[in-house]
């Protein structure tokens, strides 16, 4: 009897033991969500790679190319260089506008905004802001370009005349912001202040300030406008977190990847995609009030800026030069 019990206990084990393995197998071959589609060389480009801007019409991308004193534009139709505007002073932010045709690129060097228009981006104005000129958002309703630059300033530009109108005052300098679409109001991050901002456009001031508590170094942030949320990565310690687009509550949070530079909302698969400098792609998916992590995905030490482009259901990835490897744009295909 003994003998029958402990054959029907092996057979079990064993049983359990392949179960364990067929489903770890099938987990295995499940697509990961971000699939590497093709990489597209910048050529001779070193240092810091910043933030990028897409034209749609024409399919072009615009790369920050911060260390070359440069802005790649990439054909991505046929995945290659096609110009390179050249004698900038690290350029950091760059937006393009449609309704006027025109690249606007912040440079942190000098502190301008220089204008580039058309197919050929002849350049077309530069309007003088100050220190650390970074971020550009645009506001293609209202005609207005939004720059953060400073010790804590938004520079605000009539797109129709090219010239500074106004500025939103903050309490530091401002990384990452994302304007509403429904409203007037701009979320911003403002690390210095240990805080997100939040100000009218409207009115030119500061309406609200969320304390960030123990999470510092606020640098991401992306707008989930159909889950009124604003989605802000921290870097100190690695954490994406949620908080309330009414009151700025906190409502979520999840452990992500290390030196995050950029976060996007995918709203078709209803997904969340961090970029990071440690040399990861996280993937969340919102989860009964939290986060969860679907992908870490492994690309480059540095590669830390991104684009996700909904209309072109891509996102792309900024890689700059290391060891024997050019830099280059890496696309992902979202899957499925």
């Amino acid at each position: 009897m003994r003998g029958i019990f402990l054959q029907v206990v092996g057979t079990l084990t064993l049983t359990a033991l392949s179960t364990a393995v067929t489903l770890q197998a099938a987990r295995a071959a499940e697509p990961m969500p971000l699939q590497l589609e093709a990489k597209i060389p910048l050529g001779d480009v070193r240092g810091r790679i910043d933030h990028m801007a897409v034209d749609l019409d024409r399919q072009r991308l615009f790369v920050a190319e911060l260390g070359n004193d440069s802005v790649g534009i990439v054909g991505l139709s046929a995945s290659t260089v096609s110009g390179r505007i050249q004698g900038l002073k690290e350029p950091q932010g760059v937006g393009y506008v449609p309704s006027t045709d025109t690249l606007y690129v912040a440079n942190a060097g000098d502190g301008s905004v220089r204008l580039f228009k058309g197919h050929d981006l002849k350049e077309t104005g530069r309007i003088e802001l100050g220190d650390d000129a970074d971020n550009v958002r645009a506001d293609g309703i209202g005609h207005r370009v939004f720059v953060g630059y400073g010790a804590g300033a938004l520079a605000i530009i009539d797109a129709r005349e090219n010239r500074k109108i106004a500025e939103i005052g903050l309490h530091g300098h401002p990384e990452s912001f994302r304007l509403e679409s429904g409203g007037s109001r701009v979320f911003v991050n403002v690390p210095d202040a240990h805080a997100v901002e939040v100000a009218d456009r409207e009115s030119g001031k500061v309406i609200a300030k969320w304390p960030t508590g123990h999470l510092s170094a606020n640098f991401p942030m992306v707008l989930d406008e159909a889950s009124q949320q604003v989605l802000v990565v921290f870097r100190n310690p690695p954490t994406l977190t949620a908080f309330s687009m009414k009151d700025g509550a906190p409502v979520a949070n999840a452990g992500t990847c290390g030196d995050s530079d950029d976060v996007f909302v995918d709203a078709k698969r209803h997904r969340v995609y961090v970029s990071c400098g440690e040399g990861y792609l996280d993937v969340f998916e919102p989860d009964a009030g939290t986060f969860r992590r679907t992908a870490h995905l492994s690309t480059a030490p540095g590669a830390r800026t991104a684009l996700f482009v909904p209309e072109l259901d891509r996102l792309f990835l900024a890689v700059r030069m290391r060891d024997r490897e050019p830099a280059a744009i890496w696309v992902y295909r979202p899957v499925p």
